[in-house]
């Protein structure tokens, strides 16, 4: 429990500012833009920097390495409650995006420690259901408590429960260690490896598909769906809570074998997915059954990701055992990347063509990653 919760604050502290963003802006006296500018360079940083810091920290003690780096996580969030300036909360953003998919990456490694074999991928698909948690709960508290007591009281929330969470990680968490005894440029001969080159490509289509109109949801419900204002936070919820099902039953389906295995059988709900955005570009003929469409899409969002880590781990353990932790850190790195990508996508569609053909844009990075699915197969193990 104390990792899911973990990953919630993660998730909680990375997704917030999208609903305290006007709030931040008026703060500061910038522009929401440039507010906004917070959340994709949040994942262009966090995606270089998620490998390289857990193939250095896999050289140190664990856990050691996890209170440190959890602390610096909480550093970060301080300093986003007290930033005087748009600068100042920059860095202290830029700072949480240098620790956060090293963090995650940690908490896979926990895996044989605190869990048996047969319930090793429900543990991944718990621990990233903490990230749709936030989105659903979270997310909606800390814009509700922007709105009543300011946007920096949302962060010196996220400050309290992370100072008590860090307390409660030192009390429950085992001691024991595993560091890598290869050198650091030596973890990286994993990425030459062609199961995880394609498993990495598929994670960046199969999120990049998500995020481009994800990125765009609340207009899309609001002007397309025709969502009234008043409920368009309920609209998020359910969305979330549909999100938080695909994470759990992608667990699921991550039993489906080892090795490439799971994310190779996921090809057939790429397709689907593929199918359901570009009926979204003609959500508002039938406004009923554009919503039910978004929740199908939040249904099928996130499937992908306990069978992606699956591969990134069976693989390393089976031919790269000192790039373990790397490894653990290549989903995080991965969907980051999608997530830069999807969204700069959809502004230009936006922008271009409008919010009615980014399902359409996103249903061809769905077939990208089908595409990629299929060619993991030759790579499944034959029993």
């Amino acid at each position: 429990m104390v990792l899911i919760a973990a990953s919630f604050m993660l998730g909680m502290s990375e997704f917030v500012v999208v609903g305290i963003l006007p709030d931040i802006a008026r703060g500061l006296n910038v522009t929401e833009v440039t507010v906004g500018n917070l959340v994709s360079v949040f994942a262009f940083f966090y995606a270089p920097c998620t490998p390289l810091g857990s193939a250095i920290t896999a050289r140190f003690p664990r856990f050691a390495t996890h209170m440190t780096l959890m602390a610096v996580f909480l550093a970060g969030n301080v300093l986003c409650a007290f930033a005087p300036n748009y600068p100042v909360l920059l860095v202290a953003r830029l700072l949480i995006a240098a620790v956060s998919g090293t963090l995650v990456a940690i908490a896979m490694t926990y895996a044989n420690d605190v869990t048996q074999e047969k319930f090793r991928t429900q543990f991944i698909a718990w621990v990233f259901s903490g990230f749709s948690i936030a989105s659903v709960v979270g997310v909606p508290a800390g814009t509700w408590i922007a709105d009543s007591f300011g946007w920096r009281w949302t962060f010196h929330l996220i400050s309290l429960l992370t100072a008590v969470l860090l307390v409660v990680m030192v009390i429950v968490l085992p001691r024991n260690s595993h560091p890598v005894k290869v050198g650091f440029l030596s973890q990286f001969r994993l990425f030459f490896d062609r199961r995880i080159q394609l498993g990495v490509i598929d994670v960046v289509f199969g999120a990049a598909a998500s995020y481009v109109f994800y990125t765009y949801l609340t207009p899309i419900m609001r002007d397309e769906i025709g969502v009234p204002t008043q409920y368009l936070s309920l609209g998020l919820v359910v969305f979330g809570v549909a999100c938080l099902w695909s994470n759990l039953y992608g667990g699921k389906l991550a039993n489906r074998g080892r090795g490439v295995e799971p994310l190779a059988r996921v090809r057939p709900i790429y397709c689907v997915q593929a199918v359901c955005l570009c009926l979204l570009a003609f959500a508002s003929w039938v406004p009923g059954a554009g919503a039910l469409l978004l929740v199908a899409l939040g249904m099928l969002m996130y499937l992908q990701n306990a069978s992606s880590q699956v591969l990134y781990m069976d693989v390393a353990a089976q031919s790269h055992p000192g790039s373990l932790n790397l490894a653990a850190s290549l989903n995080s790195m991965s969907f980051n990347i999608g997530i830069a990508v999807g969204s700069a996508v959809g502004g230009v569609v936006n922008d271009m063509l409008g919010l009615a053909w980014l399902g359409p844009v996103g249903a061809v990075f769905a077939l990208l990653a089908a595409g990629t699915a299929t060619m993991l197969r030759p790579f499944i193990e034959r029993k």
